[in-house]
């Protein structure tokens, strides 16, 4: 049976991929400042397993269903590959990497969700637009990251590196995976931030481990953990995790996986926007090009999208109907 798309306003479409798009791209920087104060995978324990209380906490107020076994699975699941594998191994690996050359690896799930969406192989695979976007995304993605690139092609790359670029190639599979595991076996009818908290919930506890097999509680002080860190983690739980994963599930359920996954070619843009507004970093004309060409590539996979809405609005029947 073919997953049939709910019905969703425009407006909070384009409000749902503006947060997306913005607060996904100013983790980056805020991340970075919360591992001065915190492991890694405390980090990501402590971030996913609050953000989910609260979530969770503020559906049992609205006396929203909590317990549903299959859906607890299923969340259980798609949270683990993405938030716990494919943002875990985004964590790890930047311990060795440069974080241009992970973003360079990250953005590669957007070719992933083609890849591994075989319900819309047809469709995708037969628009020359979604597939030139894709990759004339990747390419802008490079751009972007041009220089530090060179620069890690160009040292000798240790045995921890070269780990982290095999894991790298993992991630964002097991991100893409997730996300459509998330799309195509949640019930249309369940809570999305329900099925989201349980997501976090399984993202936290999945990052117990690493935390134990790092010993990163050894020596630990919760006490010495500057503010800077306290206040960058709080907005990675509030606005990160409860308000931008929520809409990046909900996107997930009344878009098609391919117009969602642009947030890997986005957010590498803000996130170099961010760090020219708020550090003494310089933008390059090479990375101007880099943004224009991802911009290009968001509007060419988007462009079927517009097609149909033209075609819906000039009266044909056949498009009314959306499926994703």
């Amino acid at each position: 049976m073919a997953h049939v798309n709910k019905t969703a306003s425009p407006l909070l479409v384009y409000l749902a991929f503006a947060t997306v798009y913005i607060v996904w791209g100013s983790t980056y920087f805020f991340i970075q400042k919360a591992l001065a104060g915190f492991p890694p995978f405390i980090l990501g324990t402590f971030r996913f397993l609050v953000a989910g209380a609260l979530l969770m906490s503020w559906c049992r107020f609205k006396g929203e269903k909590i317990f549903d076994k299959k859906n607890i699975k299923y969340a259980a699941i798609s949270g683990f590959l993405m938030l716990g594998l494919g943002n875990g191994i985004v964590i790890w690996v930047e311990q060795f990497i440069p974080s241009g050359l992970v973003a360079i690896m990250v953005a590669s799930a957007a070719i992933w969700f083609v890849i591994l969406d075989k319900p819309k192989w047809k469709e995708n695979l037969s628009s020359k637009s979604t597939i030139a976007g894709l990759i004339i995304g990747f390419v802008g993605v490079i751009l972007l990251f041009a220089e530090q690139l060179l620069h890690a092609m160009n040292t000798n790359q240790s045995n921890m590196q070269v780990l982290g670029m095999t894991l790298l190639i993992i991630g964002p599979i097991a991100w893409a995976g997730g996300s459509l595991f998330s799309k195509y076996k949640s019930d249309p009818e369940s809570s999305v931030a329900v099925n989201t908290a349980w997501q976090m919930i399984a993202a936290g506890i999945a990052f117990i481990p690493g935390s134990l097999l790092g010993a990163e509680f050894k020596g630990f002080d919760w006490s010495n953990i500057p503010l800077d860190a306290w206040l960058s983690i709080g907005y990675l739980i509030l606005f990160g995790s409860i308000a931008a994963f929520s809409a990046y599930v909900w996107l997930l359920s009344v878009r098609p996986a391919t117009q969602v996954s642009t947030y890997a070619y986005v957010n590498p843009v803000v996130a170099v926007l961010l760090a020219v507004c708020f550090t003494n970093e310089k933008v390059t004309f090479i990375q101007i090009l880099g943004l224009i060409v991802i911009l290009a590539s968001v509007l060419l996979i988007n462009l079927v999208k517009y097609r149909n809405n033209a075609k819906v609005k000039s009266g044909n029947p056949e498009l009314q109907i959306s499926k994703g």
